[in-house]
């Protein structure tokens, strides 16, 4: 496994492990079998666990794990959901739901999540999320602070430029190059010294599994890589890229 820094020199796997897709058993996380996967991820050195608040038993399907001795050996993330959050002590009401649910006392990666726009952002700054959010980091409850983004370029720029973010993540892969944030928004962020965290490099598994004809353009460039090696390999091309 190969390893980044993000901004305040911690060593992140380039590839980390996104919680929201663990397979179900009936309407439940089939537990045992996320445990294994989970195991598999971290055994082969990855260290950047992802999950959030909405993602139905993630977030406690994770925390077992972690209660198994392997806290401290990784960096965890979840998510605020922003649009739950109508009063200040509603920061604080998920955020302790979270640490239970996760068997934890902190949060490495704390993310204010899908903040899709500069208004957005100022509504949570008027309920106050500034002065909480600097509380957890002076008590060590969350180690750093940042935001999930799934909008425009020009919005994320100013989203980007409207706080002293310590990292930030969105979606990004080949398709994605020129939508959402885009590379040009990947490569603003990292200019103002930010880490940029990578979702759906897969597009949801959808780059997987391509059509036939796409899926040869592949093999006739590189016979011993596949769809989703060449597809990893174009994000991690990128330096200002931190971790997919």
């Amino acid at each position: 496994m190969k390893y980044r820094k993000d901004k305040y020199g911690n060593d992140l796997s380039i590839l980390g492990y996104g919680c929201m897709r663990f397979s179900k058993k009936g309407r439940d996380i089939d537990i045992d079998k996320a445990e294994k996967e989970i195991l598999t991820a971290y055994k082969a050195g990855v260290n950047y666990f992802d999950t959030a608040y909405i993602y139905p038993g993630s977030e406690a399907a994770l925390g077992k794990f972690l209660a198994k001795g392997h806290r401290r050996d990784v960096f965890l993330a979840t998510k605020l959901p922003f649009r739950q959050c109508m009063k200040t002590e509603d920061f604080e009401r998920i955020f302790s739901e979270q640490k239970s649910r996760l068997q934890t006392d902190y949060i490495d990666y704390y993310m204010v999540h899908m903040l899709g726009d500069l208004a957005s952002w100022k509504r949570m700054v008027s309920l106050g999320i500034v002065e909480w959010a600097a509380a957890k980091k002076a008590s060590g409850e969350i180690q750093q602070f940042g935001f999930s983004y799934h909008g425009g370029t020009d919005e994320f720029k100013r989203l980007i430029d409207a706080f002293d973010w310590d990292f930030c993540q969105i979606q990004i892969n080949y398709l994605d190059a020129k939508t959402q944030a885009g590379v040009a928004g990947m490569q603003y962020a990292a200019e103002k010294g930010l880490p940029v965290f990578v979702m759906e490099p897969l597009r949801g598994g959808s780059l997987a599994n391509l059509p036939k004809k796409a899926e040869k353009v592949f093999t006739d460039s590189d016979p011993k890589r596949t769809a989703v090696d060449q597809a990893l390999r174009w994000l991690w091309n990128f330096e200002e890229i931190t971790v997919v």
